[in-house]
């Protein structure tokens, strides 16, 4: 009988005690990590959607790590740092997650079908309202962006990846992945990652900064009631198609985005039943589920564990508070100019984690004032801050390209 020792039997247990110390320590970390995403998304304190498969994915493939032989170790999940076609066409026939990642990853796809599903939700006549307040206060939101680039090439980081990690500011999550993946697709996986996993924080960290920058007063504003015209379905495929190919011709290197993000508005617009149940459900869900489980997996302790990471982290958290405070200063601005009748809070929902931020400036506001209902106002900027965090993304690109 085969002499078989402990270790033989279970080689997720043997290749963490064979590991070096600071990749058996960041997989103990990431299963951990993994756990309390887990229980932050059940508990409604995260996107229990995106954090319960990214949680349950980030634990198990820290746990379930292989030996190849010849001190090779690996899972069975994916690779991604499979490039050539034979290394591609080999791995899409061993690991179960490999055609996912190659085929919706690898090209951005995962963040179009995202988008198409966001376009569905998405009531553009909130915008075409109030079409320059929502645009400035997108605008103003973008300060984390604008700030964190050169930051991060201060820090040390090349400019393309600077650049990558700076769209962490606009809160798009689907953004974040597609340029990251465009600028930097060395870093793709701890910048997403990274991304994500701070999207997930601002429902509980932005009241702190609204509370902290708007006095209750202020935050209790009742905004004037206007008298707006309604927007017909028609007017808002125009402003959707008009908008999808004048932004494309400007920025095509995120036409893909534009058009999933429009064609999801005309099909809500058209009345198209079936198309919209498609788009709005499967697809969204769909894709949201596969993006946490993915990136879960991505986070893989020998992928992961990079020195750039903790610039990383702290480039992310500082776009994100910059971007914030951005959007109440544009906020403020508007206060001013309407002689203190505008509710500066609706800033806050400028940062484009949709619907996310509009839900924080509502629900701080309502907790100081019932009577003051801000949403319709809020959503108009969530909106806008989608359309902008896609320019400022497009932009970068460009500018990119052009310094290399």
């Amino acid at each position: 009988m085969p002499d078989i020792s402990f270790l033989d039997l279970f080689q997720g247990i043997a290749t963490l005690v064979q590991a070096e110390p600071h990749l058996m320590i960041g997989r103990i970390a990431l299963m951990l990590l993994g756990f309390v995403l887990m229980y932050l998304g059940y508990k409604g304190v995260l996107e229990a959607l995106l954090m319960i498969p990214m949680g349950l994915g980030m634990a198990t493939v820290n746990a379930g790590v292989l030996d190849f032989g010849k001190g090779r170790h690996g899972t069975l999940f994916l690779d991604p740092l499979a490039t050539t076609n034979d290394q591609v066409m080999t791995q899409m026939q061993i690991d179960w997650l490999q055609p996912i990642y190659s085929l919706t990853f690898s090209n951005g796809l995962i963040a179009c079908l995202v988008f198409l599903g966001i376009g569905t939700l998405l009531d553009v006549g909130f915008v075409m309202v109030r079409p320059f307040r929502s645009m400035f206060l997108a605008i103003c939101a973008e300060l984390g962006t604008l700030i964190t680039f050169p930051l991060g090439v201060l820090m040390g980081l090349p400019i393309n990846q600077a650049a990558a990690t700076a769209t962490i500011g606009g809160a798009d999550g689907p953004m974040v992945l597609f340029a990251s993946l465009v600028l930097a697709p060395e870093i793709f996986v701890p910048i997403t990652v990274v991304g994500y996993l701070y999207l997930g924080l601002t429902y509980g960290g932005y009241p702190y900064i609204v509370k902290a920058l708007v006095p209750e007063r202020i935050r209790a504003i009742e905004m004037p009631v206007e008298v707006v015209r309604p927007i017909s379905s028609g007017e808002k495929m125009v402003f959707a198609v008009v908008s999808c190919v004048v932004l494309s011709l400007l920025f095509p290197v995120a036409a893909p985005l534009f058009l999933s993000l429009f064609i999801g508005v005309v099909v809500r617009e058209a009345g198209l039943k079936y198309f919209y149940d498609l788009f709005s459900n499967q697809m969204l869900y769909g894709a949201t589920f596969f993006l946490g489980l993915v990136l879960g997996v991505l986070c893989e302790a020998s992928t992961i564990l990079d020195p750039k990471v903790l610039i990383l982290l702290v480039l992310g958290i500082l776009a994100l508070t910059f971007s914030a405070i951005g959007g109440l200063l544009g906020g403020y601005v508007l206060y001013f100019v309407s002689g203190g009748k505008y509710n500066p809070v609706i800033g806050i929902a400028a940062v484009s984690c949709v619907p996310t931020t509009a839900k924080v400036a509502q629900k701080l506001v309502s907790a100081a004032n019932p009577r003051s209902i801000i949403m319709q106002h809020a959503l108009g900027a969530n909106i806008s801050g989608v359309i902008t965090t896609a320019i400022f993304a497009a932009v970068l690109v460009t500018v990119v390209k052009a310094a290399g």
